[in-house]
């Protein structure tokens, strides 16, 4: 399953009366920012092409990213395919450039909104955005009043669709009865589950029960699920995001390492990536929880978008996925420093 292949993946709707886009996105901030620097940018340009020619259709961006960078260097491309490919991108979340991995400010007032979508129409050089999320949640700004605001994006032909980002199950239901909501983007995979967390009051059951669908960002745990660390902190680059994160420091990143081992065995005897078993256990979700999943893993290059597609076609045992199962109760290390901003942090 790791070779490479011509063969498109299947899609999914996002949401009721959302865009069709394929199966598996892509995250397109680490081509830009947040992952170091990007060493060869034309294979990242070469990697958004064969990410369309083999079915990917949802490109993931956000105006914090690069501090607006990310979106000006997916413009040509998007603008090239433009009736092709569903656009997402994000508002809500201001840095300062000099501490780019510092505390955050977060933004949900209708001005915010009304400047943010402004901007990155100008940097992304298009009319309208497919699908526009609110990237994190500031609770002192009733949600009513944000998602109102983003619904008049909508009737003013700037945004498609909406999404949210970060949420919990209450606020999704909250935001879903002023306007539809498309999609919902949290943090999913095989370390990080707290979408499964509540039963029927959790963020997936609500998801299927209104017909939204689940975008999970980082679905191989920063890399982490690929096997790549060992001794993180010393394999990182400078610049890298993830030498601040707990999962990747200090002694957790040992004890993390250690838990691939039942991926590494079912990879093995598939022939497969650690990638491609991670993003097949995501994928499958969706029969699990009875919603659409659409992940986007991001990458760099052409060899890795065609493996992580090739995660699609696989569909792992009920043998397999229990081998799996415990891997996320044992992970070591928060996923940020802060909690304080994600639907964990205020459930």
């Amino acid at each position: 399953m790791s070779n490479s292949t011509n063969e498109t993946i299947a899609t999914v709707g996002l949401g009721a009366g959302g865009p069709e886009v394929g199966v598996q996105g892509l995250g397109c901030m680490g081509m830009s920012w947040g992952y170091g620097p990007t060493h060869d940018e034309a294979e990242a340009r070469a990697t958004l092409e064969r990410a369309l020619e083999l079915g990917v259709t949802l490109f993931d961006t956000a105006d914090v990213y690069g501090f607006g960078r990310n979106e000006e260097f997916i413009s040509p491309f998007v603008r090239a395919h433009r009736d092709r490919i569903t656009l997402a991108t994000k508002f809500a979340i201001e840095r300062d450039e000099s501490d780019p991995f510092g505390n955050m400010r977060v933004h949900n007032d209708r001005p915010y909104i009304r400047q943010a979508i402004e901007g990155s129409l100008r940097r992304l050089a298009v009319d309208h955005v497919d699908l526009y999320y609110m990237h994190r949640r500031n609770p002192e700004v009733p949600l009513e009043e944000s998602v109102g605001a983003m619904a008049e994006l909508v009737a003013e032909g700037k945004v498609k669709h909406l999404g949210l980002s970060e949420v919990t199950a209450k606020e999704l239901r909250a935001a879903h009865a002023v306007h539809p909501i498309a999609a919902v983007q949290s943090e999913w995979s095989l370390f990080t589950r707290d979408v499964e967390g509540g039963g029927a009051n959790s963020v997936a059951a609500t998801a299927a029960e209104l017909g939204v669908a689940l975008v999970p960002f980082s679905p191989l745990g920063r890399g982490f699920l690929t096997g790549s660390f060992v001794q993180a902190e010393q394999e990182l680059s400078e610049g890298d995001s993830r030498r601040l994160q707990p999962r990747f420091t200090g002694d957790n990143a040992a004890v993390n390492a250690a838990l691939l081992e039942p991926i590494r065995k079912i990879a093995e005897a598939r022939g497969a990536t650690l990638a491609q078993i991670a993003l097949a256990w995501v994928q499958q979700q969706a029969q699990v929880h009875g919603l659409a999943v659409v992940p986007i893993p991001g990458t760099r290059t052409r060899a890795r978008i065609e493996q992580n597609t090739g995660a699609t076609r696989i569909e792992l045992s009920a043998d397999e996925l229990a081998a799996l199962e415990p891997i996320a109760g044992q992970v070591a290390g928060a996923r940020y420093a802060d909690m304080s901003l994600t639907s964990a942090g205020r459930e």
